[in-house]
């Protein structure tokens, strides 16, 4: 059995995180078995299901490209624990653990981009930086998306591997949604969903202002914020202090959202940077009509339910497109994200040749 060494900052019920687990439930267990190297000591969302898979968890100090400590933990690691794959999804970073990776033997090394830029804060130079230094320790770069390659990778070439999903859970039914709406008592309701960690990329200060001027004309709607992170304690303020507590719903990491997808009207994706995001897969899978930024790459646009807002058009453009898209028919698209390359089964195998060593 070939063992894969993912590693990542933790594994909360986040895109990347889920999209680790989207393959991992695919994986061919009796071939491959994945274990975890995670920079959190608190425990991630899906650890416990990692564990009942058959994977490991390690635990290893916060990335810190100036502590002494974090590398001798490092090449402590590799020295004791010996893999021949290891799949790194620290995006710049990776080139660190990937150098330790090589020194200590590992066959194959794989740099994984998830986005086409990064938070611009202290660490942003060094992280402009070392995603030079990659390509000299990985033997395989992989890419979410031709934007998230190139940003990350240059002239480097670099594999698409697509933001896979189970499709077929996010299958839009007319039935099933109805059910749904009833359940959570949001019938008669204008339901504007968001799913997301709440960090600046996400710009949920933006979706909170727009949200506000949305509600002024439309008594009915209600937003729901799917997710968790740091930020969520902040965006909970302006909410209280904008009075809309009654209105914006925090329903924090969830394991049905494929459920919530088929109760919401529109989703919203205000962000301000992105690689290829496994939300607006998700989304289009349900047939859900989305207003997304012009920040966000055309290549995860598959269907006609999504229309492309600029941040700066300012809020009664975004309030147009939503209103445009609650009028939208929504039928079964799950065929068509198939048919772009999105489902789960086919791409594990891309994967599965690639881990396997001749």
């Amino acid at each position: 059995m070939i063992r894969v060494l993912q590693i990542v900052t933790c594994m909360n019920r986040c895109g990347l995180e889920t999209m680790i687990m989207n393959h991992y439930r695919k994986l061919n267990r009796k071939e491959f078995q994945f274990d975890f190297l995670v920079h959190r000591e608190e425990e991630g969302d899906y650890e416990k299901e990692i564990l009942e898979l058959g994977g490991k968890i390690y635990r290893i100090s916060r990335l810190n490209p100036f502590s002494i400590k974090y590398f001798k933990e490092l090449d402590e690691f590799f020295k004791v624990h010996r893999y021949k794959v290891v799949h790194c999804h620290l995006d710049c970073m990776s080139a660190f653990p990937l150098k330790i990776a090589k020194k200590y033997g590992v066959d194959i090394r794989i740099a994984h981009s998830h986005s086409k830029s990064q938070d611009k804060d202290f660490k942003y130079p060094i992280k402009l930086l070392v995603k030079h230094f990659i390509g000299w320790y990985a033997t395989h770069l992989f890419a979410c998306g031709e934007e998230a390659g190139k940003w990350m990778f240059g002239h480097h070439k670099y594999i698409i591997v697509k933001n896979a999903i189970d499709v077929e859970k996010f299958r839009y039914d007319e039935s099933e949604r109805q059910k749904i709406r009833k359940e959570l008592k949001v019938e008669g309701y204008t339901v504007l969903g968001h799913v997301g960690r709440f960090f600046p990329a996400k710009n949920h200060i933006f979706l909170i202002n727009l949200f506000n001027e949305y509600s002024k004309d439309n008594q009915n709607a209600i937003l729901w914020l799917i997710g968790d992170g740091e930020g969520k304690k902040d965006i909970e303020k302006v909410v209280k202090q904008m009075g809309l507590d009654e209105k914006v719903y925090f329903w924090g990491n969830r394991s049905d959202v494929n459920s919530l997808y088929q109760a919401m009207d529109v989703f919203i994706f205000p962000s301000l940077y992105e690689g290829l995001p496994l939300t607006m897969v998700e989304a289009q899978s349900a047939s859900l009509p989305c207003v997304m930024s012009n920040n966000v790459p055309d290549e995860c646009i598959m269907t006609n339910l999504i229309q492309k807002v600029g941040l700066e058009e300012g809020y009664p453009v975004w309030k147009y497109a939503i209103s445009r898209a609650i009028k939208m028919k929504r039928y079964d698209m799950a065929n068509i994200i198939k048919h772009h390359g999105f489902d789960v089964e086919k791409n594990i195998k891309i994967l599965e040749s690639i881990y396997k060593i001749q």
